[in-house]
């Protein structure tokens, strides 16, 4: 038993700076932010570890992009969304790429567009200001549930969630 805690908290650690460098540093700089393929390794994470590994490694490794790269403002934002967007996931499978954490690619780009358009919103007080980072945070999403696939199906070829569990 305290085998397992120490391997899911050693491979939270390795998603949170996957999640955290991919976010940070791997990205396409528009507008007052930018598009990035970090959300596709917080959605592998929530296919391969425990519920509270998987949110640890979304919401830290968010959270580091966050304040590390300038964006503080949009941390408590990015913790919130990124944890409800791991409850989306399942692990019970035996893959990573199950009907139902491909169905949940739908709501995770709708948290991922809804959640920081009304967070900026909030920041703004405008409706129409935020509208303008709706496209970008559609394309985010749509790339990341594409490598998410990708990286889960070739994760699933050779057992690998087999080898998380």
């Amino acid at each position: 038993m305290k085998t397992n805690k120490i391997k899911y908290l050693a491979l939270s650690g390795i998603f949170c700076a996957i999640i955290f460098l991919l976010t940070a540093y791997l990205h396409i700089p528009v507008g007052n932010g930018y598009v990035h393929i970090g959300d596709a390794f917080i959605f592998l994470a929530a296919s391969a570890l425990p519920l509270p590994y998987a949110i640890i490694s979304a919401a830290g490794g968010a959270l580091l992009a966050d304040t590390l790269t300038g964006f503080a403002l949009w941390a408590p934002a990015s913790v919130v969304i990124k944890t409800a967007t791991v409850l989306l996931f399942s692990r019970k499978g035996k893959k990573i790429i199950t009907k139902r954490n491909i169905f949940s690619l739908i709501p995770a780009a709708v948290f991922c567009v809804g959640g920081y358009y009304l967070y900026e919103v909030l920041i703004t007080s405008s409706f129409s200001v935020p509208a303008l980072g709706i496209p970008w945070n559609v394309i985010q999403s749509l790339s990341s549930g594409v490598i998410y696939v990708f990286v889960g199906l070739s994760c699933d070829r050779t057992n690998l969630n087999e080898l998380l569990k």
